[in-house]
């Protein structure tokens, strides 16, 4: 009889804390690391042959929106296939829960838009059996999942069940309703939730409504976040994710700072980035990140490292939706939008120094400039093709047009399917390198893994952060690589016995090629008609992994599913 279940033999371990690498074996058994290194007293059921390979925690991913996609993808692709075995749902204050009977459509279509979750999707792959947060953490344990998860309380869904949705987007709670968000929070707490989470973008959100609205939480005041924030502090438990309009506007950062002294618990500050030239913008975070560690503040940045690029059509795009032309452009029904396309007061708007003005941050980070952007497809339509390949810019040159009127008119010519493609322009990676090796408090990802599933391919961070920060550029060490993947994450959201290789931990485990890792197909993926109701969405399979392995169950065997879901609801950070 076997006395362990797996052996992962002659692997190089990194094991998640910075200890120097070592070549040595990991022993498996009920879920838990049994042995690391040495002759273990027994022989194992499995025995993966890890020579050449490097063996690591498995991946923590702190940003997704799988809280749909978890139900009918236990594996949360595309982050499972590239290593991923934890996550983190209910991100910027969005999710399913609590929520009344009568307003589950309305909650699933406030997804369609912020983080662009196909309706029919949602629809078709969502089961509805709870209301409450406990309810909700019921359903979601029974589940299959081949990827452990945790859960925040959303806050839009918190505010919009206890307010009603057109009051909680249009005015301040009162005491009493503050005082039911509080015990709400409590009872999700107690069931096993941990923290809460929140969008703050403004009334001209960037990632709005399904209506062009603002969200819920977009608009919240102070006094109704720090409410839910005395929660935290009074019960020393749990943490806070805010996604913020940049950060480097001083009021946002200020309240960021009031915020993590009224809750004395770790947040998660979204997001640190960096830019291709001036190295003035992710230091101006950094520095400002240690000044508030230096004041005692548990704040954790989470860094944007990702090299993906961006392919969209005006059927679906929302990121232009700081602009309020654009975003009126692109609300509403097919019809809808191709009339207001072809507004002459809405083209003008678009066209503003006020609209660029406003786009300028966001097309820094998704995609580029307008003229900048590449045709890739017209729909297939002959007259069309001899646009295929150029730039907005290019064509508008040529044919003596605004760069806008060059879009639009595309956009309408092919009943909105016209593709735009984001160029590669190029990413920094010393700058990159640098938000992770100058400051103790940061780590990769920013994946929204689960969002925007027809722009782009966040969820492969991991496996692109292995191979150019340490492999290609070596500006990171492998040890240093796993501890930010892996242990920090896992320390910052409460993680119990997860994101390192230690005997008696759960056995979350990547064995993997480090030469022969990769992304393929690279840039902008493939598409794939994967999704519930005929949806398609755009993904990135990952090469160079041997074994993932998930509470002590080998969930990808050289890449492909093994149908086993041994992922569990860790509520409050534990099994």
């Amino acid at each position: 009889m076997a006395d362990y279940d797996i052996q992962i033999k002659g692997g190089t371990i990194i094991d998640g804390t910075r200890v120097p690498r070592y070549r040595g074996d990991v022993w498996i058994r009920d879920g838990r690391i049994a042995q690391l290194g040495g002759r273990a007293p027994g022989f194992a059921k499995k025995v993966i042959d890890a020579d050449g390979l490097i063996v690591a925690p498995g991946f923590v991913d702190l940003h997704t929106h799988y809280d749909a996609q978890i139900r009918w993808d236990p594996y949360c692709t595309i982050s499972g296939w590239h290593g991923v075995t934890s996550v983190v749902l209910g991100n910027c204050g969005f999710g399913f829960a609590p929520v009344k009977p009568d307003f589950r459509e309305r909650s699933m279509l406030t997804m369609t838009r912020t983080e662009a979750i196909p309706f029919e999707s949602m629809k078709r792959g969502l089961p509805w059996d709870w209301e409450t947060i406990p309810e909700y953490l019921e359903s979601l344990d029974r589940a299959p999942k081949g990827v452990n998860c945790i859960q925040y309380m959303p806050t839009a869904s918190l505010m919009t069940y206890v307010m009603g949705l057109e009051a909680a987007k249009t005015r301040a709670a009162t005491e009493e309703e503050r005082a039911e968000m509080r015990r709400l929070l409590h009872q999700g707490l107690d069931a096993g939730l941990c923290g809460f989470s929140i969008q703050r973008l403004g009334k001209n959100s960037n990632q709005a409504d399904f209506d062009g609205s603002p969200m819920v939480t977009d608009t919240m005041c102070d006094e109704d976040i720090l409410n839910l924030a005395r929660v935290l502090r009074e019960r020393d438990e749990g943490f806070i994710e805010i996604t913020q309009a940049t950060g480097f506007i001083k009021d946002d950062l200020a309240f960021v700072e009031k915020l993590a002294a009224e809750a004395q618990r770790p947040v998660l500050h979204n997001a640190i980035v960096a830019t291709r030239k001036n190295p003035m913008v992710h230091q101006k975070s950094l520095r400002w990140l240690e000044k508030m560690r230096a004041k005692g503040l548990p704040i954790f940045g989470q860094c944007g490292t990702h090299r993906t690029g961006f392919a969209f059509t005006l059927e679906h795009w929302n990121l232009y939706d700081s602009s309020r032309y654009w975003k009126e452009m692109t609300t509403g029904t097919k019809e809808e939008k191709l009339r207001k396309m072809q507004d002459p007061h809405l083209r003008a708007g678009a066209k503003s120094q006020q609209s660029n003005r406003k786009l300028e941050i966001v097309q820094a980070g998704v995609g580029g400039r307008i003229p900048d952007l590449i045709v890739q497809w017209v729909n297939d339509q002959p007259e069309l093709e001899k646009y295929v390949g150029k730039s907005i810019g290019q064509i508008a040159q040529e044919e003596n047009k605004h760069p806008t009127d060059v879009m639009l008119d595309l956009a309408v010519a092919t009943d909105l399917k016209a593709e735009f493609l984001g160029p590669n322009r190029g990413f920094n990676p010393e700058f990159t390198a640098e938000m992770i090796n100058t400051s103790p408090y940061t780590f990769p990802g920013v994946s929204d893994g689960g969002a925007h599933t027809k722009f782009f391919c966040g969820g492969a961070f991991t496996t692109d952060f292995l191979c150019w920060l340490v492999r290609d550029e070596q500006r990171i060490t492998l040890e240093e690589a796993h501890f930010r993947l892996s242990a920090l994450p896992a320390h910052a959201a409460g993680f119990r016995d997860r994101g390192v290789l230690r005997e008696g931990a759960w056995a979350d485990v990547v064995a993997y090629d480090l030469n022969g890792l990769g992304i393929e197909p690279d840039w902008i993926g493939e598409i794939a008609h994967d999704f519930p109701g005929g949806e398609w969405r755009r993904v990135q399979h990952a090469k160079g992994y041997r074994a993932i392995i998930v509470n002590g169950q080998m969930t990808f065997d050289e890449g492909r599913a093994t149908g086993a879901t041994p992922g569990k609801l860790l509520r409050h950070g534990h099994a």
